[in-house]
This record gives C-alpha cells, sequence and structure tokens, in this order.
C-alpha cells in the first residue's frame, strides 16, 4: 500500500482485507503476499494454504531438530534393520541417510505419513474447521491472547525452521557437512576452534559460534585480540544505543559551541547531528577517545581482554577491584558480553532505520 495509493483505511472492499487480521500477520512486514496469492479474496483457497503451511512449518522444525539431535545426544543403540545387519549408528547424518535406509524403511515411513493424513481427516481441518487444528492440543490457553501468541510464534517459528532445513540441505549437498562441521565450519579437534568453547561469551543457545572459523587455527593471541575488540565495540554500541534514546527526553542546558551560538537543544538526535557539529567539537572527541584507548585503558597482556588496571566497577578509574564471588563475576562479565552483542546489533538497526527512513525516537520505536 503505502502513499502512492492514498489512505489504505479507504480500500475497505479489498480482497486483501479478508487476510489482513489472520494469525501470521505480524510486524514488520504486515500481510505479506508478493506474488499476490490471495488478491482474490478466495476464503477457501487461503485455508488450504494455511494448513499446509502449518503442517511444512511443523515437519521442518522436527526436520531441523533431526539434524541437530544424532550429533549431540547420539543414535538409537541396536538395529534399523536387523535382516540386513543395519545399526542406527551405521545410518550417516543428513542427506547421506537417504542411501542407506533400506526400500522397507521407506515404505513404513510413507505409510505412516498416509496414515496420519487418514486420521485427521485428509483436510478435514481446513474445510470444516481451523487449519491446523487436528485435535491434540498442545499450544492452547484459556487466556484468548495468551493463546493467540502462541499460535502466531507458532507460525513465525515454522517460517524460520522451513528456510534453517532448507539452508541445511543446501550446504549439506554442497559441501557435504553436518552437525559440527555445518556450525563451526570444521570438525571440532583438540586445540583448534574447541580451545575456546569454554571461555566467556560461549552461552546457548548457539554455544561456541563461529561460522567464518576465525578461531580454527586455535590461536590465543589472535583470539584474546579479537575478544578485546569486541568488549570494546560491545562497550561503544551500549553507549550510543543509549546516545539514540537519552536526547529525546534530556538535553544538556547551554551552549555546545559557544563561538557558533550552537546549542546543545539545537543538536538534532540521530545521524542528522554528524552535520551539526563543528569540526572543533570532533576534533576533542577523537583527541578524548584517542586518550581513554591509549592512556587511561591501555590493553595489558597479563589480564583478561577488556580488563583494565585503572578501570573498576563498571569502568569507573580507580573504583572498586574485581568482585570476590567468582560465579557472579562470571555471570556479570557474561551479561556484558551478550549486552554488548545484541547493543552492536540494535545501533546498526537504528542507524539504518534512521538513514533509510529519517525517524528518531518514539517514531522509531512506533509509538
Amino acid at each position: 500500500t503505502g502513499s502512492a495509493w492514498g489512505d489504505w483505511a479507504l480500500y475497505t472492499d479489498s480482497p486483501l482485507r479478508a487476510f489482513e487480521n489472520e494469525l501470521g500477520v505480524q510486524a514488520p512486514v504486515g500481510f505479506w503476499d508478493p506474488i499476490g496469492f490471495t488478491a482474490d479474496g478466495d476464503v477457501e483457497a487461503f485455508k488450504r494454504r494455511r494448513a499446509t503451511e502449518l503442517k511444512h512449518g511443523r515437519i521442518s522444525m522436527l526436520a531441523c531438530m533431526g539434524y541437530m539431535t544424532p550429533e549431540i545426544i547420539g543414535k538409537f543403540p541396536g538395529y534399523l534393520s536387523p535382516s540386513t545387519g543395519l545399526k542406527y549408528a551405521d545410518i550417516p547424518n543428513g542427506l547421506g541417510a537417504i542411501s542407506k535406509v533400506p526400500w522397507e524403511g521407506w515404505f513404513q515411513m510413507v505409510f505412516y505419513c498416509l496414515f496420519v493424513e487418514y486420521k485427521s481427516g485428509f483436510g478435514k481441518d481446513w474445510k470444516e474447521g481451523t487449519p491446523g487444528d487436528l485435535g491434540w492440543k498442545m499450544l492452547t490457553a484459556s487466556d484468548p491472547e495468551r493463546k493467540q501468541r502462541k499460535l502466531q510464534a507458532e507460525i513465525a517459528n515454522s517460517r524460520l525452521a522451513m528456510t534453517a532445513i532448507l539452508a541445511m540441505f543446501f550446504q549439506n549437498g554442497t559441501v557435504g557437512t553436518t552437525g559440527p562441521e555445518m556450525w563451526i565450519g570444521k570438525a571440532p579437534v583438540p586445540g583448534s576452534a574447541w580451545a575456546f568453547e569454554n571461555e566467556l561469551g560461549v552461552q546457548a543457545p548457539v554455544g561456541y559460534f563461529d561460522p567464518l572459523g576465525m578461531s580454527a587455527d586455535g590461536c590465543v593471541e589472535t583470539f584474546k585480540r579479537r575478544r578485546e575488540s569486541e568488549l570494546k565495540n560491545g562497550r561503544v554500541a551500549m553507549f550510543a544505543a543509549m546516545g539514540y534514546i537519552a536526547p529525546e527526553y534530556f538535553r544538556w542546558p547551554g551552549y555546545l559551541s559557544p563561538s557558533a551560538n550552537l546549542k546543545f537543544a539545537e543538536v538534532p538526535n540521530g545521524l542528522a547531528a554528524l552535520s551539526k557539529v563543528p569540526f572543533l567539537g570532533w576534533a576533542q572527541i577523537l583527541v578524548f577517545c584517542g586518550g581513554v584507548d591509549f592512556g587511561l585503558y591501555r590493553a595489558d597482556p597479563s589480564r583478561d581482554p577488556g580488563d583494565y588496571e585503572n578501570a573498576g566497577i563498571l569502568g569507573v578509574p580507580n573504583a572498586s577491584g574485581p568482585m570476590s564471588d567468582v560465579e557472579g563475576r562470571k555471570k556479570k562479565l557474561n551479561s556484558e558480553l551478550a549486552n554488548g552483542r545484541l547493543a552492536m546489533v540494535a545501533i546498526l538497526g537504528m542507524m539504518f532505520q534512521n538513514g533509510t527512513l529519517g525517524t528518531t525516537g518514539p517514531s522509531m520505536w512506533g509509538f
């Protein structure tokens, strides 16, 4: 829609209006049908496609788990096919399993799928009731809003799973990798990437995440340098994210540049401020950052990355030292890494939205 079409509220007879309040219509794209499948407003066809979407999504979620589970918890003991002497442990993970399962096994799987379809009425859910409702009430709640949130989450997770399993198939089929090779770029070798799996920042659900294999050589010095850069960038990003929000509610009184007669209140928020700050202001900012980096908080190879001798709790110079509670300190340091990573993504999102749509403040957040 958009301004090119005028006021969307005036299009009361549009066929698309029949589905804009259905489950799965979620921010930020809203009702998304770029090919126009629902342009005719056919409710029966919409229900059939929704039932198909849910069915494929549920299978894809199970399929994604099927790629990961055998790599993590192992495989069933015993034989898949006693007559052929084929054990479960002999079945490779991923697409390689297709050629190993005997035809009797494929027949059993196809027969089971047909049996499930038969018991569900071959489309009875969308023909006579609610698409995807097969009578097995797992995602339900007495509160209508909570129930809707769960059903929305199922659709969103299903869409993600369909994309994920196709990506797994593609990587497995082209590169031939599954398991750790698929997730971290190479097999776990002692002294290589897995040398850092117990470091700070290795958190659920992804664990040690290095899809580009930057730590594959197991170089501790390089890892520490990158970890320090990650911490530094994350800390700056947390300040930057707050810097997008705070000026909407508070600004310093007085002048940013008395010589240019520029008040703090006259500096816009976001990227627009770049053109307002005078040259000498930028020089002061760069000198300050350089002083902090090379003077106050200088890296010490004998200390952990990001742990500076002059910095106390929250980075206050010469403040109180490290926490005595080891587990509590580890939890807080992990939180710092997680929040720093989130802030780096957040500030990039804010800058992109600000640069493309020109919005800051409440208009950026959707209020």
